[in-house]
């Protein structure tokens, strides 16, 4: 009851009255000074004079660093993360069987070092040394079938590398729509914390004039307290999604810097049977597995021709003291107690299993996709919804409160459920605009989008929605 009623006292003593019109933001005239109880401090007053007095940002105390759009950081990432030159490195390796497959094989050359010792008279002796070469033959379909079998690995490793980096280009994409997102909550705790200033400013005049109780200023006062905390939040929210995009990228990244874009900037996705014929035909995973099938596909047909007997030429000669012999033949590997079926029956389990394990990734991808464009329609359903509707008539129901607080129509509770109404349903919005990147960022890469594009074959970005 003190601290009420001396500022009210000591308004009625300077004989003015605030009214309606000097809160709408004009400073109060100079007035004698309160009571002692009066300046005594209101609860919290040691946290909220650091909180009413405007911080400096922090791009003021640091440079922001150079600005990234979403291609650069997508080329950056593919020049420097370590995985893509692992993926290369691969391909390199399949690359190289192909010339193993084509290469023919080695002769084999025998040299023999002997002593002729006669035990009959008349048997000369000496050094009888032996020379042999041998040169192992293949069948021309047994050398097509390993080359087109090592073709087949090189194909699948690029289907590899290029699954790789368009999960990478994933990963980028979506810490990049989370800074943004995160960038965009810091923006509205900035605003809703200039705003509760402002309302705790008010708050606090018109308890002082005496006309409103208390309770307004305590209640102002604990909002200020939550929108600071909020702020400093999504501060540190900014910063932690930072370093997650600057571990995606790579080292390259400087330790400060800012990005160009916004977050309301959504593809235009194309309808949902184009997007899957896309996926069937071009996803990087399904075009790993059919090579892998027609690999081992290629395998039980290469294992069936290790059947056929295997043909060498033998060329051999003898030099003995007083004569020498030498010989030409051909040597036979005659399948005759192994006739491979082992080989042949494991070839054919490996064919079996790739091709089981190719149509149940093909229906759990087309799974996915119809998922990610149900997901995505909900999505664009709610951003829309949020921004035609519910924001503007958030923002409106917030300025008609606005007014009647000023005037005394209404108090600080109405007041403050109505920037709480505008703050939840901004933030819903932040939400669903950041969802529908991820959704659109899943269809890319069910597609398999090439690197460095910022949209796979179909998916333009478009720009109706804009950034609240």
């Amino acid at each position: 009851m003190t601290l009420a009623a001396a500022p009210a006292q000591a308004g009625a003593q300077g004989g003015t009255t605030a009214k309606a019109s000097d809160l709408a933001g004009a400073a109060p005239a100079p007035r004698a000074p309160l009571s002692k109880p009066a300046a005594a401090p209101l609860p919290g007053a040691a946290i909220l004079a650091a909180a009413a007095v405007p911080k400096t940002a922090p791009a003021a105390a640091a440079p922001a660093g150079p600005a990234y759009s979403l291609p650069q950081l997508l080329d950056l990432a593919q020049s420097t993360n370590k995985g893509v030159a692992a993926a290369e490195a691969n391909v390199d390796a399949a690359s190289a069987a192909i010339s193993s497959a084509r290469a023919y094989p080695n002769p084999q050359v025998e040299v023999m070092y002997g002593r002729l010792s006669g035990k009959q008279p008349g048997v000369t002796s000496g050094n009888a040394p032996s020379y042999a070469v041998v040169q192992k033959f293949d069948y021309p379909h047994q050398r097509s079938l390993r080359e087109a079998m090592a073709t087949r690995g090189l194909e699948s490793s690029q289907a590899v590398r290029q699954g790789f980096r368009a999960d990478l280009a994933a990963r980028v994409k979506t810490a990049y729509y989370d800074v943004l997102r995160r960038e965009s909550e810091l923006h509205a705790a900035e605003e809703d914390l200039a705003m509760m200033r402002q309302i705790h400013s008010r708050a606090r005049l018109r308890v002082e004039v005496g006309e409103a109780p208390r309770y307004e200023l305590i209640k102002a006062e604990t909002e200020l307290l939550a929108s600071q905390k909020s702020q400093q939040t999504a501060e540190l929210r900014v910063n932690q999604a930072k370093a997650a995009l600057r571990q995606q990228v790579g080292g390259a990244m400087p330790g400060q810097f800012s990005l160009a874009g916004t977050l309301g900037q959504s593809p235009d996705v194309p309808p949902l049977q184009a997007l899957r014929d896309t996926m069937i035909a071009g996803n990087a995973e399904l075009v790993q597995r059919r090579t892998e099938l027609e690999r081992a596909q290629l395998g039980v047909d290469y294992q069936k021709s290790l059947r056929w007997p295997e043909v060498a030429l033998r060329a051999s000669t003898d030099r003995q003291p007083d004569n020498n012999v030498s010989q030409i033949g051909v040597i036979l590997t005659i399948p005759l107690w192994d006739r491979r079926s082992g080989p042949v029956g494991e070839a054919t389990a490996q064919a079996t299993q790739a091709r089981s394990a190719l149509e149940m990734r093909e229906f759990e991808l087309t799974q996915e996709l119809e998922a990610a464009y149900r997901q995505y329609e909900i999505n664009q359903a709610q951003v829309t919804a949020l921004e035609s509707g519910i924001v503007r008539e958030a923002e409106s129901a917030l300025g008609v409160a606005e007014a009647a607080y000023r005037f005394g129509e209404r108090g600080i509770l109405d007041y403050l459920d109505a920037q709480r109404v505008l703050r939840g349903a901004r933030n819903e919005l932040i939400a669903a605009q950041y969802d529908l990147q991820l959704a659109a960022i899943q269809i890319e890469k069910l597609m398999s989008t090439a690197p460095g594009a910022t949209a796979a074959p179909g998916l333009q970005p478009t720009s109706n929605i804009e950034q609240k």
